[in-house]
C-alpha cells in the first residue's frame, strides 16, 4: 500500500510541475501575475521546508542524507542543487567552466556529484490524457 500512496503522491507532483511549466510557458500576461503571485510563495515555502529538513547538525553534517555507517557532510546534494537552481540560475555551469558542452546526451549540467539525470519518461499529462488547469499541447512533425 505504502508503495501505492507514494507512487500517487509522486505522480500528483509531477503533473503540478508539468501544469505549472506549461503555465509559464504559455499563459497571457495576466494568468501569469496571478499564478505568480498564489504559486511562488508556495514554491518558497517548500523549498524552506526541504531545505531545513537538510539543516547541518552541530558536526556539520546533514541529518536527512546521513545514516549511522554513513554520514554526509554539508553541503548535501539537497543544498547543492537549491544553491544551483536559485542562486546560480545556472549561469555558471560546471561544464562550461570545463570546456564540455553543457547541452545534448550525456551532459551533466545541474547535476551534482553523484547524482544521475533520471531517464526520461512521458508526463502523467501524456499518460492520462488529463492535466489540471491546461489544455495538451498539439503535436507538431
Amino acid at each position: 500500500m505504502d508503495q501505492v500512496l507514494g507512487q500517487v503522491l509522486r505522480n500528483a507532483v509531477w503533473e503540478r510541475l508539468d501544469m505549472l511549466t506549461e503555465l509559464a510557458q504559455r499563459a497571457d500576461a495576466p494568468s501569469l501575475v496571478s499564478v505568480a503571485r498564489s504559486e511562488l510563495p508556495r514554491l518558497a515555502e517548500g523549498w524552506r521546508a526541504m531545505l531545513q529538513a537538510h539543516e547541518p547538525d552541530e558536526r556539520g553534517d546533514c541529518p536527512t542524507c546521513s545514516t549511522r555507517w554513513h554520514r554526509c557532510k554539508a553541503p548535501c546534494s539537497v543544498w547543492q542543487v537549491a544553491h544551483e537552481h536559485l542562486v546560480a540560475g545556472g549561469l555558471a555551469p560546471h561544464a562550461l567552466s570545463h570546456g564540455q558542452p553543457t547541452t545534448g546526451p550525456g551532459t551533466r549540467r545541474g547535476l551534482v556529484p553523484g547524482q544521475t539525470r533520471r531517464a526520461e519518461r512521458p508526463t502523467p499529462a501524456e499518460t492520462t490524457g488529463r492535466h489540471a488547469l491546461v489544455t495538451p499541447r498539439p503535436v507538431t512533425a
